[in-house]
């Protein structure tokens, strides 16, 4: 039996261009497939996220899309610039050993923008 090779979250929203937005523009996440109704942009060489446009099946509760990187000041710097709704100010957790922050995409999904502080642990 084999491993994974890639990982992909799809999210419903109520307006894909609108949502479109928020993760090509202010997140900057590559568009790989367009798929009309559904669009997959590449957050990481084996990592996708699908925003698919479903009005009637929005459900954003229970579900957090985490982005990983080492510049968790820069790309709240950003984020804010680009008018993004931040839940969180960038902060350390000593429990999670992780430094991060919080925003909402137009449609209510909770964002995270994290940094580890030790990656190998």
């Amino acid at each position: 039996m084999t491993g994974f090779e890639q990982q992909l979250t799809f999210l419903f929203v109520a307006d894909l261009e609108r949502s479109a937005a928020f993760y090509e523009g202010a997140l900057g996440l590559d568009l790989v497939r367009d798929q009309g109704d559904c669009r997959i942009y590449r957050v990481a060489p084996s990592a996708y996220l699908g925003v698919c446009e479903r009005p009637d099946r929005v459900e954003p509760e229970g579900v957090i899309v985490t982005l990983v990187t080492d510049d968790v000041a820069g790309w709240h710097a950003r984020l804010v610039d680009a008018g993004a709704d931040v839940v969180a100010e960038p902060e350390h957790s000593e429990h999670y050993r992780i430094h991060h922050a919080f925003y909402r995409d137009p449609d209510g999904h909770l964002v995270e923008i994290q940094r580890f502080d030790d990656p190998l642990e």
